[in-house]
């Protein structure tokens, strides 16, 4: 599986410039501009390392990582930031950062700096739950809760409920969505999305989780907080 990375940086040049190389690299890239969409994305517990830059608008990188580790979050954090006083970097390792990256930076040590926090991430705990609000699916038992109740889901509609999970906000199209859960099967359709869509959205209802996979018109579907 491609390593997951949030990538958090107000430069858009940045933001493009990180998001193109560790494509590039075999990597899965999101980006945020501002703390509190750092927060929301990074609460979800699906991405696999941060790259967190302290000064950011809304809230701070300091903060988010401190917001994170007080929730529980232990996805590894890479703080980046143009400050290089000792100071700073104690800060942010005293705060739960796992390395902390000086700009301007090399890519080529950024890059090796994350592959050995992803290696010595892989080594202990896996990303064994993804929480969006009060849904918490269990990668490991491959089942679904929200709040008390658990969510009974078919397998089709489990892995469903996984690929959209992992991405919560972010729109997935039928087309990748046809590709991550149904794969190379040759009579599956676009339309075939619709329909479990349909199922899913049905029993997340039924649990109380009303409004949670959202119809983004003419691009496709995400998940979020119920409406």
């Amino acid at each position: 599986m491609r390593p997951q990375i949030l990538v958090v940086d107000d430069e858009p040049g940045v933001r493009k410039a990180l998001d193109r190389g560790l494509r590039a690299e075999g990597m899965d890239v999101t980006v945020a501009a501002d703390g509190p969409t750092a927060l929301r994305l990074a609460r979800t517990g699906s991405f696999d390392a941060i790259l967190l830059d302290i000064m950011i608008p809304g809230l701070s990188g300091y903060r988010v990582l401190e917001q994170l580790r007080s929730d529980g979050i232990a996805t590894p954090v890479l703080l980046v930031s143009a400050k290089d006083g000792e100071v700073d970097q104690a800060d942010g390792l005293d705060l739960g950062a796992d390395g902390y990256v000086v700009k301007p930076f090399s890519f080529v040590v950024l890059l090796a700096q994350l592959r050995a926090t992803l290696r010595r991430a892989a080594s202990g705990t896996t990303r064994d739950r993804i929480r969006v609000g009060a849904l918490t699916v269990d990668r490991e038992a491959r089942t679904a809760r929200y709040d008390d109740t658990d969510v009974v889901l078919s397998p089709r509609e489990y892995a469903l409920l996984e690929v959209l999970a992992t991405r919560a906000g972010t729109v997935r199209t039928k087309q990748e969505l046809l590709n991550e859960v149904w794969g190379d099967e040759w009579a599956a359709t676009r339309n075939v999305v619709e329909v479990y869509i349909g199922y899913l959205r049905r029993k997340l209802s039924a649990a109380g989780a009303d409004g949670l996979v959202r119809t983004v018109r003419g691009q496709g579907y995400q998940l979020g907080d119920p409406l």
